[in-house]
């Protein structure tokens, strides 16, 4: 791993553990049920239905937290969640977390004439291009690396990583922090390498 990268995600490590810090220990119990609003659109369980919605569950905590605070705060914009999380309180966001982090996720198929193509992205970048592989923060079977705050991606749908792998390169996401990793490696992909990425992502597991 070259220095460039060792010292990427020592920094995003450590922003991950001093957040995780500031916020209070989630109840899964208590998250079960106030998630039933959430089920309309990420299933009563965390693993959506609709291909448009991410699934949530198995999903690390911290990461879930962080993105319900980016969410609640308008520094994350999804329409569909506009107001939805004004009204719950800190401790309210941590025990949803805890309650999909500790769901079973579900895993799709993959798109055989993209699993190649997907798969060499995944592991091995475009080192020609100085973009690091994705196993370097979502671990190769794509578990994430919860402690670290980095997103378990492993059966997530294919259309909901096209849309955001989209956002990030042309700027419509951009809660990936002052390191803007997520976007500087968005933006070395084509429409064809995101497309591939996802749908080998979907059935990786």
């Amino acid at each position: 791993m070259n220095a460039f990268l060792s010292s990427l995600l020592l920094t995003l490590s450590l922003n991950g553990f001093v957040q995780a810090a500031d916020s209070p220990a989630g109840d899964p119990v208590a998250g079960q049920a106030k998630t039933a609003v959430c089920g309309a659109c990420h299933g009563p369980d965390g693993n959506s239905l609709v291909p448009i919605f991410p699934k949530l569950a198995s999903q690390g905590e911290r990461y879930l937290l962080n993105q319900l605070h980016d969410i609640k705060d308008g520094k994350r914009v999804v329409l569909e969640m506009t107001g939805v999380l004004n009204p719950l309180t800190d401790q309210e966001l941590a025990d949803i977390a805890a309650y999909y982090a500790g769901q079973k996720g579900s895993v799709g198929t993959a798109d055989p004439d993209l699993v190649s193509l997907g798969e060499a992205l995944f592991r091995f970048g475009k080192l020609d291009q100085g973009m690091p592989a994705c196993t370097g923060c979502h671990s190769p079977d794509g578990a994430g690396i919860a402690t670290a705050g980095f997103p378990h991606l492993s059966g997530q749908h294919a259309e909901y990583i096209k849309k955001q792998l989209t956002a990030f390169r042309e700027g419509d996401r951009s809660n990936d922090g002052d390191t803007r990793v997520m976007r500087t490696i968005a933006a070395k992909l084509s429409n064809k390498d995101i497309e591939a990425l996802a749908a080998y992502i979907q059935g990786l597991h």
